[in-house]
């Protein structure tokens, strides 16, 4: 899939993703033509015989073992639907040519199933945590209504849980943006974590969510990457750690996290400060029945 390095920031402060430039399926009128693309990815293609490898060097160091693929190949099946169609264009097939749309959902989600299953498999249950990961939402709402997101993506995100438990894993699922409205149905489909926790987005209040979803799901992230970190100082670094630990911590169920991955724009004095607050701040205590 041709993509394009892009990089952001400036000076010592470069950082840099690769982006998609050419969609393959974008041109494509009927469904036929889709169907009959010629490189529709195939689970043979992988070789799994390293990930028990992997996982028995995490599980020596004593470390929590996940799995989740990179940014261009996490089990997915919107975001993957983006690229191959084109962001535009699958939102219009939803509208237009369900049937389309449809049929990449399901044939994105059959790969990844398969793909995640053998992974899982060679790693012979010693995997934690089975990581999904599909933006669902922008800054200020859903990609599309609830109802919408229900009929194309829930079948595909549902079977994606069911494999995780199967395997012995915590499953849990990352998407930015405001998405409150479909939590419940996440929750049905018995997701045991929540990433990031985007605190700029929409109705993403952390006590809002812990009052609500908080005895049902664990939140994962949270920590500003827009405001925070980047134009906050120390000071306001530590603070905003103590505030979700103080949101999202009672009663367990909260992991700390950036609500992204930490960016270019951000000091290495703010990334000193946020993992030195988390040490001081964020601990849970046993109590005396532990």
């Amino acid at each position: 899939m041709p993509r394009v390095r892009v990089e952001v920031g400036k000076g010592g402060a470069v950082g840099s993703y690769q982006e998609v430039t050419r969609f393959p399926l974008a041109d494509a009128k009927t469904l036929k033509a889709v169907e009959d693309y010629p490189k529709w990815p195939c689970p043979d293609q992988f070789d799994y015989e390293c990930v028990r490898e992997q996982v028995e060097e995490a599980g020596r160091n004593g470390k929590v073992v996940v799995f989740m693929g990179d940014r261009l190949n996490r089990c997915a099946q919107l975001k993957p639907a983006m690229y191959l169609r084109g962001a535009d264009r699958i939102f219009l097939d939803i509208l237009l040519a369900p049937e389309i749309a449809q049929y990449i959902f399901t044939r994105v989600a059959d790969f990844y199933l398969e793909y995640a299953r053998r992974t899982l498999q060679a790693a012979d249950r010693r995997i934690d945590i089975f990581m999904t990961g599909d933006d669902f939402g922008t800054q200020s709402g859903l990609f599309m209504k609830p109802g919408m997101w229900r009929e194309f993506l829930q079948p595909g995100f549902k079977r994606f849980i069911k494999l995780g438990h199967k395997s012995g894993c915590k499953v849990a699922h990352h998407t930015c943006g405001a998405v409150k409205p479909i939590i419940p149905d996440m929750i049905e489909c018995e997701l045991d974590i929540l990433n990031p926790i985007q605190p700029e987005a929409q109705g993403m209040d952390s006590q809002e969510l812990k009052k609500l979803f908080g005895d049902r799901l664990t939140f994962h992230g949270s920590i500003s990457i827009q405001k925070t970190l980047p134009f906050g100082t120390p000071e306001d670094v530590r603070e905003e750690v103590r505030q979700r630990f103080e949101a999202l911590g009672p009663a367990g169920g909260f992991i700390f996290c950036t609500a992204h991955n930490l960016q270019a724009d951000t000091s290495i004095e703010n990334v000193l400060a946020l993992f030195d607050a988390y040490h001081d701040l964020g601990r849970y205590h046993c109590s005396s029945r532990c």
